[in-house]
């Protein structure tokens, strides 16, 4: 019977799917970031996310658990020094998911997984409020505007005339004549 077994087989037999999920894994940790399809990537998060958390705890038996699945010794050194050090305050959510449209050859959903704490973009990028309506103070507010630019741009013009003997006096009218031009 077939009761509580419910995880994406991916098309593959089991073997192929635990060497592809490793390989996968191995990729993620060594580049932090890979494209790959949506049901992959799932299944890639619940492969790889024990991992990582195993990782927090430095011992030789987490060490030889992570490296029975991964069977790297390069991305087990890379998740034991660099990654977890970063993760170690997170409590868990180590792989964000972000999709990226329809692959055109055969309509599959793509997206790229990456490690939440290696993506520096991300991280940095202050996310700004969209605006869909506009109101009748939207409308207004540009015209106030407006006029406290137009005293700034006066005012570094007006500058230079009042200290001409810093300056030679042929250059104190070309600074002048742009100030007339504006106006």
């Amino acid at each position: 019977m077939r009761h509580n077994k419910k995880f994406n087989h991916l098309s593959r037999t089991a073997s192929h799917r635990d060497a592809m999920l490793a390989n996968m894994a191995i990729s993620l940790i060594m580049h932090k970031r890979i494209n790959t399809t949506l049901a992959k990537a799932k299944a890639l998060r619940k492969y790889v996310e024990p991992l990582i958390n195993r990782s927090k705890e430095d011992t030789t038996a987490s060490r030889r658990l992570v490296f029975s699945y991964l069977q790297n010794k390069y991305a087990v050194s890379e998740l034991f020094q660099v990654i977890s050090d970063k993760v170690a305050g997170r409590p868990g959510g180590y792989t964000r998911i972000i999709k990226t449209g329809i692959r055109q050859g055969d309509a599959a959903a793509t997206c790229f997984i990456e490690l939440v704490d290696f993506d520096e973009n991300m991280a940095k990028t202050p996310k700004k409020a969209k605006r869909t309506r506009r109101s009748k103070k939207a409308a207004e507010a540009p015209a106030a505007v407006e006029a406290p630019v137009a005293e700034v741009a006066e005012a570094p013009a007006e500058a230079p005339a009042e200290a001409p003997a810093e300056e030679p006096v042929a250059e104190a009218p070309a600074a002048e004549a742009p100030a007339e031009a504006a106006e």
